[in-house]
């Protein structure tokens, strides 16, 4: 693997584990605002950033390449609703979309065929992060100020679990 790569490698492993720090700082707030679900739904998605992180963690470890991590910037504490943070999110989401990009294209310009390969799985699971992000943002939209369906929501929500990938682990 080229030099460049492996460092792009690890910036992401930074990204993926900063969007676990960010989902588990929405979920403290979650608690703080007695809504359980929405926690629970943003702590099952720190568990996934951080198995998103150790796919390319051991991708580098298969590929003789050398893991540095760096340290973790400190996320936002504090949002105006649940729409806001789920808003955020979804931007953090498109953000993140971007950076796999940003690696696909290197990835080409390289012509390093295992990393594109191995990228392919976070091209796909950029879609369907935006997706469900962008689901409860339109949901959140739709209720409006309605508390039946923000308790409705939530008891929803409360029912994500953790289903770790199977790719690269």
């Amino acid at each position: 693997m080229k030099k460049t790569m492996i460092q792009a490698i690890n910036k992401q492993i930074n990204e993926e584990l900063f969007s676990s720090y960010l989902y588990l700082a929405m979920s403290a707030q979650f608690e703080d605002i007695s809504l359980p679900g929405f926690a629970n739904w943003m702590r099952v998605q720190a568990q996934e950033e951080i198995s998103h992180a150790m796919i390319f963690f051991n991708y580098l470890v298969e590929r003789g390449a050398r893991v540095e991590l760096a340290a973790i910037e400190k996320p936002e504490k504090e949002w105006k609703s649940p729409i806001n943070m789920f808003e955020a999110a979804y931007k953090h989401e498109c953000y993140i979309s971007e950076c796999i990009n940003k690696l696909m294209d290197l990835a080409v310009k390289d012509r390093d065929y295992a990393t594109q390969n191995m990228l392919q799985f976070f091209i796909e699971e950029q879609v369907e992060e935006e997706a469900s992000a962008d689901d409860i943002v339109q949901k959140l939209k739709l209720m409006g100020d309605a508390q039946g369906a923000m308790f409705m929501l939530d008891r929803e929500m409360g029912q994500r679990v953790f289903n770790p990938p199977t790719k690269g682990e």
